[in-house]
């Protein structure tokens, strides 16, 4: 069965790349309308992400969005209040990560990581709810919220503390504002999605980190991602792709009667 996103806007944050440019596509790919949302600084790679969609026939266009910026969140909603009318999909992909031992690890660096992985996951929720309540009350499958979590948010790991720590909150958020839509019957569904290691940007950045601090006894980092491999039971990390597939099941009117779970996409990763 193909999965129809067909009139359905979808607002994906951190989408220039990555699991959030994978998300993008293939929402677009599904017939959504996509606003592709990420820094000014990735503008580039961005435009290149609408583009890929539009060759391709989608539908999509690119919005600077700073998540941890209340302003900025409130003025990409005004425009898609403008121009769609409502939104039928919001996934909080975008976040930041910070590897480093808890001793030498600052209350700067907690306040940073928590203003983008927190307030900027609560800011998207909490801006989307009024155009996605509109849209909720002709689909009796409702609007869809999916806020990226994360397998650390589940299980502990060495050097980075900071990051389970926000990724944990994102958990226990999503739950809570699911059960409170559910009550004031906003018919919105709100799920958190829980990657293991993924081949991103991000994983490379965090191999060249744990190896400089000589974790999991090599300090070269291409001995780290084959670490990364070893430590999972497929063997092997994830692809963006496959995060992707996740996202657009939880998007897609298949998935009405679930709210305030977590898909967990690791490989298996958190199960040992």
């Amino acid at each position: 069965m193909s999965i129809d996103l067909s009139g359905k806007v979808a607002l994906v944050t951190g989408a220039a790349n990555g699991i959030g440019a994978s998300v993008a596509k293939t929402l677009a790919a599904a017939g959504a309308a996509v606003i592709v949302t990420d820094l000014e600084g990735q503008s580039a790679l961005a435009f290149d992400v609408v583009a890929e969609i539009t060759a391709s026939g989608g539908r999509a266009e690119f919005k600077i969005l700073d998540i941890s910026n209340e302003q900025n969140w409130i003025s990409v909603m005004e425009y898609i209040k403008g121009c769609h009318e409502g939104l039928d999909v919001l996934v909080n992909n975008a976040g930041v990560v910070l590897v480093k031992p808890i001793a030498e690890t600052t209350l700067e660096e907690l306040r940073w990581i928590s203003q983008v992985n927190i307030e900027g996951v609560f800011l998207g929720v909490k801006h989307a709810v009024p155009l996605m309540r509109a849209r909720a009350k002709s689909n009796p499958a409702g609007a869809s919220i999916i806020n990226f979590s994360s397998a650390m948010g589940i299980k502990g790991y060495p050097f980075g503390s900071l990051y389970s720590m926000t990724k944990g909150a994102i958990r226990a958020f999503s739950k809570s504002v699911a059960l409170e839509f559910a009550q004031l019957n906003y018919n919105i569904r709100v799920n958190s999605v829980h990657p293991g290691l993924v081949d991103t940007p991000m994983v490379e950045h965090e191999a060249e980190k744990l190896s400089a601090l000589g974790a999991m006894g090599t300090s070269n980092a291409q001995e780290m991602r084959q670490a990364f491999k070893d430590m999972n039971p497929l063997g092997r990390l994830g692809t963006p792709q496959e995060l992707a597939n996740a996202v657009l099941f939880l998007a897609s009117d298949l998935s009405s009667f679930i709210t305030a779970s977590e898909m967990i996409v690791d490989g298996g990763e958190t199960a040992q």
